[in-house]
């Protein structure tokens, strides 16, 4: 399997696995961005951090693919900002692995 393949199926992986959660609890509490971000602070001290570990990684993914894309010529860097913020890095890291990878082939 190539890279880009892999990275495809992450992608898909990344999407899907999160919304068989996500999906349930909009459905039961609708769009409310207030509850959101209480449901992921308030719940309790494990959720607390684990939520906190993972927006300080997504915060540093955005900067540092930023950066990447500019040194690589990827064009399209922008699409990992709404893959980040309506699913999560498990779509916006592999997506962004693709696009990278995509433009290095491009340039051999």
């Amino acid at each position: 399997m190539s890279k880009a393949n892999f990275y495809i199926v992450m992608m898909v992986l990344g999407t899907v696995l999160p919304w068989l959660f996500f999906g349930p609890y909009f459905a039961q509490t609708g769009f409310d961005v207030g509850q959101y971000f209480q449901s992921l602070f308030m719940a309790n001290g494990l959720a607390a951090g684990f939520s906190t570990d993972v927006l300080l990684c997504i915060a540093l993914f955005w900067v540092w693919s930023f950066w990447d894309s500019r040194e690589q010529g990827v064009r399209i860097w922008w699409l990992i900002l709404p893959a980040c913020s309506f699913v999560g890095l498990s779509l916006g890291l592999p997506l962004y692995l693709y696009l990278r990878e995509t433009q290095l082939n491009k340039a051999q």
